[in-house]
């Protein structure tokens, strides 16, 4: 069994990174952005690229009404830092009517109504966004991956309806049984513990 001492200099060591425990960090040149949708609606987005890039990379998008703004390369070494060590572009967008983005937030936004040229739901706004990324982004590779989780989930879910025909991959977890009740018409038993999509 593992002392109390040795757990607490262990934390003292997580936490103040004692001389001989740091880890490499990669440093992230931070820029923002407002995307237009097809209905003139520009959402906010951060955009974080490795700044020792060497070549071009992916994109790792996550969409959220929880807002962005506090998305640095610190915070990105340490809550993604298996995807930081692949070489990802990371790219978090305020989706409608949240934050810094423009538009009218709509809970749990119903798919759109494909018969109305000018309709919108969030596999719109997230082709949209993909889209400029894509055209926009320097040194990107043309592959985009959105993830996310709980609400987030669902939005990576919703961005299947219409999905953009980049290649693309999809990391959902917990997107939670009443959001998949909602999207799929039917009494699902559980929640949805994870899926991935490539």
């Amino acid at each position: 069994m593992i002392s109390r001492r040795a757990i607490l200099i262990l934390l003292f060591a997580v936490i103040f990174q004692l001389p001989g425990t740091a880890v490499a960090q990669t440093t992230f040149a931070r820029t923002e952005a407002m995307i237009p949708m097809r209905d003139g609606v520009k959402l906010h987005v951060v955009i974080l690229t490795p700044q020792t890039q060497a070549e071009p990379l992916p994109i790792l998008m996550t969409r959220t009404p929880y807002g962005v703004n506090d998305w640095t390369s610190d915070v990105l070494n340490l809550e993604f830092k298996e995807f930081v060590a692949d070489g990802y572009t990371f790219v978090f967008q305020d989706i409608r009517g949240k934050f810094q983005s423009e538009g009218q937030f709509v809970m749990v936004r119903p798919p759109r109504d494909k018969r109305d040229a000018h309709s919108i739901d969030e596999s719109t706004d997230t082709y949209d966004t993909i889209d400029w990324l894509i055209k926009n982004v320097p040194h990107n590779n043309g592959r985009v991956g959105i993830m996310g989780g709980s609400y987030d989930g669902w939005l990576a879910t919703m961005s299947l309806i219409d999905p953009q025909p980049c290649p693309q991959g999809r990391i959902t977890t917990s997107a939670g049984r009443r959001l998949l009740v909602f999207m799929a018409g039917t009494g699902t038993k559980g929640s949805w513990a994870s899926e991935v999509t490539f």
